[in-house]
């Protein structure tokens, strides 16, 4: 038998923060871990969208430990208006798990190109202010949701957002592999003071993703046909939350690994899974991570280590 959400170990006394938790496998993640134990903040944009799903997740699990707070990963000043309000001493799991999918382009509030500045500079934002909490923890978990598709495009550092020649997919692409640069250089930061940084990824799974870049785009045919895609091929997000899950709470998970559906990377129990080599590249992570502190303004505070 492989793994499967009921070999989570009893979380009761850890608390987790999961972005993007109003839907699919943000909602999932949240309800699974907050059903072993844990006391769970749901970090969601919308604010109906995030009562509703509380409101959800409360009536699944009826003795769950549970909050909803606002997070819009498009602006800075909402990034860290989340992580100073936020009432925890420590923080053993972050899942970064909120993102947006081949939209059209578009910039956040902060000047960015949408997918790459919430995918991953408004995650890289968001833990930075964080790592206090989850330096107390010790023992704390970083997992940060990529995709298979970062395999489309390395990320190009003389233009990381992808501004010059916008196209929906490359800059998905891009921002995917900017995930997995940034779990690398976090945990090679991170590993000395116990921190773990981990990637995940869902397979192919039924979730807003696939229709939201073509419902902006105004392409009424494209999003009833990849939703008709998704009704019949992509598996549930409860099996896309799997993997997710598995990174985020399985006993033996390495830093920097990668877990994703074991069945050619699409279905199937949680299992190691294939990445580019270019997210391999020691330089070029540590190259994204200095111009992602010079982006947001946020810098990784570690002590000194002894």
């Amino acid at each position: 038998m492989g793994w499967s959400t009921r070999d989570i170990p009893d979380l009761g006394g850890r608390t987790a923060v999961v972005t993007g938790a109003n839907s699919g496998l943000g909602y999932v993640t949240a309800r699974e871990l907050a059903r072993r134990g844990a006391r769970v903040v749901l970090a969601c944009r919308d604010r109906r969208r995030g009562a509703t799903a509380l409101c959800r997740l409360l009536g699944e699990v009826p003795d769950a430990r549970a909050e909803m707070r606002l997070l819009d990963l498009a602006d800075l000043a909402s990034v860290r208006s989340f992580a100073d309000a936020l009432p925890l001493d420590r923080l053993e799991l972050l899942v970064n798990n909120a993102g947006l999918m081949a939209i059209p382009y578009s910039r956040t509030a902060d000047g960015f190109e949408t997918q790459f500045g919430v995918n991953h500079l408004g995650h890289f934002a968001l833990t930075g202010l964080l790592l206090p909490r989850l330096l107390a923890a010790r023992g704390a978990r970083v997992i940060t949701v990529s995709s298979l598709a970062h395999a489309l495009a390395d990320v190009d550092l003389r233009d990381p957002a992808g501004e010059r020649r916008h196209n929906p997919w490359i800059a998905y692409a891009r921002s995917k592999t900017a995930n997995l640069l940034f779990t690398r250089e976090l945990a090679r930061r991170g590993a000395p003071h116990h921190i773990l940084s981990a990637a995940a990824h869902p397979g192919y799974s039924a979730t807003e993703l696939q229709t939201k870049g073509p419902r902006l785009a105004g392409k009424p045919a494209r999003e009833k046909a990849l939703g008709l895609f998704n009704r019949f091929l992509a598996s549930s997000p409860e099996t896309g939350a799997a993997p997710v899950l598995y990174a985020a709470t399985a006993p033996l998970v390495r830093q920097d690994s990668f877990t994703g559906p074991s069945r050619l990377g699409v279905r199937g129990e949680p299992g190691p899974s294939w990445r580019a080599p270019w997210t391999r590249d020691n330089a070029t992570a540590e190259r994204l991570w200095e111009a992602s502190e010079r982006l947001t303004g946020v810098r990784y505070a570690f002590p000194a280590y002894r």
